[in-house]
């Protein structure tokens, strides 16, 4: 399965908006390479992907990322073989180990997540009608992962990192996985609407321990995530600004050794926001 350089990462094709579908299919007709649904704490994932495929003819759709503690792997490869069936070489498995505090909210207890997603991939492989590597992918940042990640799927789709991770991530994955890193896109050249835009997205995120563990491996403290982020950390995991300036940010990923850019449109307008789709294509493709 090849993805095309640039996609969309968003909350509201988890949605039952109406918009939804001709939203995907002009996402598709602009040049999207593939549209990304996330997956949160569980619930219908598969309901929207199918969706998605449904409205469009060619672009990929993958899971960012399906939460592998709130669904059980022999479903999850049911769906997939169904999806695969009636769309093939279309739709990606994203999974991820997703954080403590998510998953115990969950009521499930958080220990040893390398080895949960080991034992979910061995389940995978060993299901009734099992997962290709190909076609499935981890939200990997740290070397264990990534290593995984490179070893038993097609490749790494990290979340919330800088170009800085993504050159570490291909040095560790090497030549040949896909390398899919999510980036956060602010279209607004004021810094102080922008950064306040931005805030109000990643506040939840800065009390997540991986993501702020993985930044503190490039340079961050606690300082910089208190109080909704430090300027210098959110300019380092946003690309704020004009056209041109979001497309040179996120080129910078793609520089770096990414293979595919899923793009996040950060607004302060919970409905979908296709206009703000049509300025990134008109930028960055």
């Amino acid at each position: 399965m090849r993805l095309e350089p640039i996609g969309i990462w968003s909350a509201v094709f988890r949605s039952d908006a109406p918009e939804i579908d001709d939203a995907a299919r002009e996402l598709e007709d602009l040049g999207f390479g593939a549209l990304w649904v996330p997956g949160g704490l569980g619930g219908d994932v598969f309901g929207p992907c199918a969706r998605l495929l449904n409205a469009t003819g060619h672009v990929v759709v993958a899971t960012g990322v399906l939460n592998i503690w709130a669904h059980d792997p022999l479903e999850v490869a049911e769906a997939v073989r169904d999806l695969g069936a009636t769309f093939p070489d279309r739709f990606l498995l994203g999974l991820g180990v997703s954080h403590a505090p998510l998953v115990e909210r969950m009521g499930a207890v958080y220990e040893r997540p390398y080895e949960v997603m080991v034992a979910y991939l061995d389940a995978l492989d060993r299901a009734p009608n099992p997962v290709a590597p190909a076609g499935r992918a981890l939200a990997a940042l740290g070397p264990r992962m990534l290593e995984l990640a490179r070893d038993r799927t097609a490749g790494a789709h990290p979340y919330l990192v800088t170009p800085e991770h993504t050159r570490f991530a291909r040095e560790e994955l090497g030549l040949g996985p896909l390398l899919a890193p999510e980036v956060k896109v602010v279209l607004e050249s004021d810094p102080v609407a922008a950064r306040a835009t931005a805030r109000r997205h990643l506040t939840h995120y800065f009390g997540l321990p991986n993501y702020t563990n993985n930044l503190r491996r490039f340079g961050f403290t606690d300082a910089d995530f208190a109080d909704g982020g430090s300027d210098r950390v959110v300019d380092a995991v946003v690309a704020w600004g004009d056209g041109p300036t979001v497309s040179r940010r996120v080129h910078e990923h793609l520089d770096a050794g990414a293979d595919h850019v899923c793009i996040q449109l950060l607004t302060d307008d919970p409905g979908v926001p296709v206009a703000g789709w049509r300025e990134l294509a008109a930028a960055v493709l």
